[in-house]
């Protein structure tokens, strides 16, 4: 009876006066090799393990990819789960055990990288340079 009501106290009182942190890391102002954007930035949430892309094509880019795809949208955005290993921020692997591929950023630098592997021979190439990185720590 003692310990429940230990319990009982610990969980209503003591576990909500915690602060609750998290961080976020936004990357703004990316450019690329390939394409051109009038908006492009990655959001990272560290707590939540996910990243969200933004991006906006230029029309250029726009008309590229709407020839040949009909489903292709001048704005974009999408969310991917991630996860850190050695300082670095890695989004989930995306094909099959023999080939896939991943976005990978480097903790407080500005360059994304794709992360290709092909029967355990990995290749990383840079895709982009962020102009900005701003970091965020949320308490609640």
């Amino acid at each position: 009876m003692i310990k429940t009501k230990y319990f009982i106290f610990l969980f209503l009182i003591i576990l909500p006066l915690q602060n609750l942190k998290s961080e976020i890391i936004v990357l703004s102002g990316c450019d690329d090799k390939q394409d051109e954007f009038l908006k492009n930035e990655y959001i990272f949430n560290l707590n939540e393990l996910i990243m969200t892309r933004n991006y906006v094509y230029k029309e250029k880019t726009y008309q590229k990819y709407k020839l040949t795809d009909l489903s292709v949208k001048k704005s974009n955005s999408y969310v991917r789960n991630i996860y850190e290993e050695d300082g670095k921020i890695l989004t989930h692997k995306h094909g099959y055990p023999q080939f896939y591929t991943q976005i990978l950023f480097k903790k407080g630098k500005q360059e994304v990288f794709i992360k290709t592997v092909l029967n355990d021979e990995e290749g990383i190439s840079k895709i982009s340079t962020c102009k900005k990185i701003e970091k965020f720590d949320n308490e609640s």
